[in-house]
């Protein structure tokens, strides 16, 4: 294993996975959401880089090409997780989570049962489109636990009708709260969207696996 900077990058993405639950452990929202969301940016780019970097100075390396893949599925099952679990268990959210966490263990299976003939399954330009779907989805949830926090922070302690006079433009919005209840609703609607578009991309990815790997199941006469 040579450790160069693709392969140093793919593993701080890997580190950075079980980083952004943690964030909601040690530290209080706000800042928690701000943790999360730069780390998971950032660890998204890296996505890119590590390959694009192994490619151009010619360091792709079969430890790369192992570890890249678990590193993004541990990001993306990890940030799911959260998501989940401060949507309340939203069914918006927990129906393209469900599906999504359901292909990556079945295909993952599948890779396991085939062993060695495991290459039938090479990562295809529409699963690298299907992960890249899953990161931005997932980014934009992020941002929307943001508007929505600062939004109850900065209304905490007025008069339900004095935040609905605000939101209608009767009284002067003096902490911003219209943009923060806006930036709130379209970056989960958003975000819901661009989720659903990657849980439909992740299960046309997982049927093609599936029937690539057909032959290998089939029973010997």
């Amino acid at each position: 294993m040579r450790m160069t900077i693709p392969n140093i990058l793919t593993i701080l993405r890997l580190l950075a996975a079980p980083g952004i639950a943690v964030m909601f452990l040690y530290f209080a929202r706000p800042w928690a959401d701000w943790f999360a969301l730069v780390l998971f940016v950032l660890a998204a780019i890296t996505d890119w880089f590590d390959g694009y970097l192994a490619r151009l100075w010619k360091q792709e390396s079969r430890f790369g090409a192992m570890l890249d893949p678990i590193a993004d599925k541990a990001m993306v099952v990890i940030a799911l997780l959260v998501v989940t679990g401060f949507s309340g268990m939203n069914p918006w959210i927990l129906l393209p989570a469900t599906v999504i966490l359901f292909r990556e263990v079945f295909v993952s299976g599948l890779r396991e049962f085939l062993g060695a003939s495991a290459g039938t399954l090479k990562v295809t330009r529409l699963a690298k489109w299907k992960t890249t779907a899953q990161m931005i989805a997932l980014a934009v949830l992020f941002s929307q636990g943001l508007f929505e926090h600062f939004f109850v922070m900065q209304s905490y302690g007025m008069d339900a009708n004095l935040v609905n006079d605000i939101l209608a433009g009767r009284e002067e919005d003096v902490f911003g709260l219209r943009w923060k209840a806006d930036g709130a609703i379209w970056s989960w609607w958003l975000g819901v969207l661009l989720l659903w578009a990657a849980a439909l991309l992740t299960l046309q990815t997982g049927f093609d696996y599936f029937r690539k790997a057909l032959p290998y199941l089939k029973e010997e006469v």
